[in-house]
């Protein structure tokens, strides 16, 4: 979403689409502890090291990440602001008795509209955030919660970040989530972060499980009760000195490593991984020919490649019967040919042979 009116004073933005072009007078990036983040946390990485404003700069975020942030900046002064309010964990509590203005936390699209049809016959009720909703959508499912339309919200971890809401308990229905790699067990400031949306400046706040989760250990919950955490030992990092001489080279320059023992290599996020299917397409190797289409492919590749993507992890997860297979693998064959005619039509090329 973009909302860019003539002649802006101020720009709010996430850390990806930030513009990194413009001279500005304050600098500000919240959240800096997610340069710490397998995939995102390259980007958050660069700003810390590169992006200034001309008279201020504000990095804002936990206190875990204050160790890393001296040793790769070195000039810089630190101000804590401690939370004013209690936060408690009240322990397992069924659904059908969670208490009003509640949100309740699950992982996965099935869960988080599996809990809220239950709520929504035992309660008559709910609003749902998921970051996968559009922000017109999730914009007016946060209304609703917030206007008391309703007294309950179900919602994935991006209710941890970016949204202030007048919530007075957060359950976790799961303390398990899929890191693009594995399942894992969320880590106590991760857990904090979201439970942390309970109370509020001077209004306490507690915290809970409840469906099919276990019990969070008691170590745990002292850590986020008493706001105790491990502190990051290193950041995600990402080269930013890239070689587009040829597509090979290109992706080996994105894999280069750190030189740095506080900076650790960054996960393949998703736009690396699409330049490299896409490199594996004769086609497009021999379309992508010289240095200024390559970059021009690197800045697009991902809105190239996702729809394909989506259409063949569909194929290999909800395709159930053979009819489905074969219109996902129809629709696969023609999202193939489309894809390259994006290419050649971002590259400034009439036809493949052109």
């Amino acid at each position: 979403e973009r909302i860019i009116p003539p002649n802006p004073q101020y720009c709010i933005c996430t850390v990806e689409s930030m513009p990194t072009d413009k001279p500005v007078d304050f600098l500000a990036v919240d959240e800096i502890q997610l340069m710490d983040d397998p995939e995102r946390g390259h980007i958050f990485t660069d700003r810390l090291l590169n992006a200034r404003g001309m008279s201020e700069t504000l990095f804002m975020g936990s206190s875990i990440s204050s160790k890393v942030i001296k040793k790769l900046v070195g000039d810089v002064r630190f101000q804590n602001r401690p939370r004013f309010s209690q936060l408690k964990y009240t322990g397992y509590k069924k659904i059908s008795h969670l208490p009003k203005r509640s949100a309740i936390v699950a992982f996965s699209v099935q869960s988080v509209y599996a809990i809220a049809e239950i709520i929504k016959r035992q309660k008559g009720g709910v609003a749902i955030v998921m970051g996968s909703l559009s922000p017109q959508t999730r914009n007016a499912q946060v209304r609703m919660y917030q206007n008391g339309e309703v007294d309950y919200i179900v919602a994935t971890d991006a209710i941890g970040m970016g949204l202030n809401l007048d919530l007075n308990h957060v359950a976790f229905a799961e303390t398990q989530k899929f890191d693009g790699v594995n399942y894992r067990n969320l880590h106590p400031h991760e857990l904090a972060q979201i439970a942390g949306r309970a109370g509020r400046y001077k209004k306490d706040g507690t915290f809970g499980v409840t469906g099919e989760a276990n019990e969070i250990e008691e170590d745990v919950v002292f850590r986020i009760e008493e706001h105790r955490f491990i502190p990051m030992v290193s950041a995600k990092w990402r080269n930013k000195k890239l070689d587009f001489s040829s597509l090979n080279n290109l992706v080996s320059s994105l894999k280069s490593l750190p030189s740095k023992i506080e900076l650790g290599a960054s996960r393949q996020a998703d736009d690396l991984r699409a330049l490299i299917r896409l490199s594996q397409d004769n086609e497009i190797k021999e379309t992508a020919n010289n240095p200024s289409r390559i970059k021009t492919l690197w800045e697009n590749v991902a809105v190239i490649d996702a729809e394909l993507e989506r259409a063949k992890d569909a194929l290999k997860t909800s395709a159930k019967t053979q009819t489905d297979k074969t219109a996902l693998t129809e629709k696969i064959k023609q999202l193939n040919k489309e894809r390259k005619e994006e290419v050649n039509s971002i590259l400034g090329v009439k036809d493949a042979e052109d």
